[in-house]
């Protein structure tokens, strides 16, 4: 018998790697300081591991980062499609985007440039919005700009979320931006968070704009 606290001889009854832990632990390596710090050795020692136990499960960055994307994008809510209307459904699904990646700013420019073919939690949520938006009577070639659209405006938002501040002081030049000043002044008084205000402004005149350009009136 094995003395206590030994580790029994013999293959372990589960697998040490996993997609789910690299997966996991990957993003958080890039959450935390950047793609260009993600390498698969450092990764590999984050898990314990060599960087050939680690090749054993994922054959390159590139894939390592389509696992992150798969991972980031099933956490998207599609499900107000099915209970709202459309217009609200939309707000409701950007909100939700803009809010996940707002948690994962520095994967915004490889997830907003990666192809989505090796993704099919990607390709749900298309779907769910692609639906949408056609049953709400938008013309087949409006649909994928429409997409676009709200989702360069969505990572937009989301990295605006991490801005100062004090972004637009002009205390140092107040005598050549009089108008500017008090705007700033006058939307400080309100208390409101910019990033979440300005958000939502541009949010709902972004839907509806593209809704009545993109809707087939014949």
């Amino acid at each position: 018998m094995a003395a206590s606290g030994t580790r029994r001889a013999g293959r372990p009854r589960t697998a040490v790697l996993t997609r789910e832990r690299i997966t996991v632990n990957a993003l958080e390596l890039v959450s935390d300081d950047g793609y260009e710090s993600l390498t698969m050795q450092r990764l590999a020692k984050s898990l314990g591991v060599s960087p050939s136990a680690l090749y054993n499960h994922v054959e390159s960055k590139h894939a390592l980062m389509q696992w992150i994307q798969e991972l980031i994008m099933t956490e998207v809510d599609t499900s107000v499609f099915d209970t709202k209307p459309l217009r609200d459904a939309l707000i409701s699904w950007s909100t939700n985007y803009r809010n996940i990646f707002s948690r994962h700013i520095p994967l915004i420019p490889i997830i907003a440039v990666l192809p989505v073919s090796d993704s099919p939690g990607t390709l749900e949520m298309y779907e769910r919005v692609a639906q949408g938006l056609t049953s709400y009577g938008l013309k087949e070639e409006a649909i994928i700009p429409t997409i676009v659209a709200l989702e360069s405006f969505i990572f937009g938002s989301a990295m605006d979320t991490a801005a100062p501040h004090d972004i637009f002081d002009t205390s140092n030049h107040q005598d050549l931006t009089p108008h500017f000043t008090k705007a700033v002044a006058a939307q400080r008084e309100t208390k409101i968070n910019t990033s979440d205000d300005s958000f939502q402004r541009g949010l709902t005149a972004m839907v509806d704009g593209l809704l009545e350009a993109g809707k087939n009136h014949d």
